[in-house]
């Protein structure tokens, strides 16, 4: 990504479909690039999805399927880079189930199956950042949480959505062991207009394909304009809620990690600067050349209304 692709991105940039409507072009291109051979199993059981393109996507080209896939955070399948790419073969994703409850008119427990059958799945081409510091390009199939939200008939009262993952140490290595890197299940939470933002969407695949195991499967949450660790991986369970819900990494680091997780080059972590980040792919590795980082992620124009009035030094 150069430099002069860093730019707010308007809802009229459309990632051409060539890039990955095209199945066979992707796995040729993930063979010519040494996935295949990497990971014969973790590509074997991708399938492709009927999807719609959306106004929604960024214009810039992805990062390729060999990164987004072998270089995440993933902790229930280990804290390196690459163990969720090592490890996540052993989850079973089928079949999966998420209840929708609190306040709402229709709590329900929905079969994923069943769900993805009501909704129009979209390809979303977002701009990704991680708060460590580097950032990806990445072409995701899914829908608006919005769209779900609705089936459930939100109360007047409830005002955050809470997220939790699923918890089976016995298949997420990550979630065993006698020093657990967090308090499991991993929690999350957005305020009910930033779950209804246009932009939110619940990632059920990558690529033009269902969603592999390392980057969330079989549902994940995507919310661009946060830090990557706001996108919680394998739901089990969305509740509406009239509090702030808790988050995992609020909880363990609360002084690191705040509830809202904007991206925000002016607001540090406590241990490094926010002001650049280091695109993953773009060569040199850890000394790769870094670009500014963007207001929101560049997604200021949709989303900075948002928090009008808030400081969002003290809400980080």
């Amino acid at each position: 990504m150069p430099n002069s692709s860093y730019r707010p991105i308007a809802p009229s940039e459309i990632t051409p479909s060539k890039i990955y409507f095209n199945r066979r072009d992707v796995l040729l291109g993930a063979a010519a690039m040494g996935f295949a051979p990497a990971l014969p199993n973790r590509r074997a059981a991708a399938a492709p999805l009927k999807t719609v393109s959306s106004k929604f996507s960024t214009s810039i080209n992805p990062t390729s399927l060999q990164d987004i896939t072998s270089y995440n955070n993933f902790y229930e399948f280990g804290v390196g880079k690459e163990d969720p790419a090592a490890n996540a073969h052993t989850l079973t994703t089928k079949p999966w189930s998420i209840t929708v409850d609190g306040l709402v008119a229709k709590p329900q427990e929905l079969g994923l199956e069943d769900l993805l059958k009501a909704m129009t799945l979209e390809d979303r081409t977002y701009r990704m950042r991680c708060v460590e510091g580097w950032s990806m390009v990445i072409p995701w199939v899914g829908f608006p949480l919005a769209d779900l939200l609705k089936r459930v008939e939100p109360m007047g009262s409830a005002k955050y959505v809470a997220f939790e993952t699923l918890v089976r140490p016995e298949e997420m290595p990550g979630q065993g062991g006698y020093f657990p890197v967090l308090d499991w299940p991993y929690v999350e939470g957005l305020r009910l207009d930033e779950a209804t933002h246009p932009l939110t969407i619940l990632a059920v695949g990558l690529y033009g394909e269902t969603l592999p195991n390392q980057n969330g499967a079989p549902i994940r949450l995507v919310v661009p304009w946060k830090y990557g660790f706001k996108g919680i991986k394998s739901i089990v369970r969305i509740s509406l809620v009239e509090e702030q819900p808790p988050t995992s990494w609020n909880i363990q680091a609360p002084g690191e990690y705040g509830f809202y997780s904007n991206v925000n080059p002016e607001v540090d972590h406590p241990r490094w600067s926010q002001a650049t980040e280091r695109p993953i792919g773009e060569g040199g590795g850890l000394f790769a050349n870094r670009v500014p980082t963007l207001p929101f992620n560049g997604y200021a124009d949709q989303v900075a209304g948002l928090y009008a009035g808030m400081d969002l030094r003290a809400n980080f």
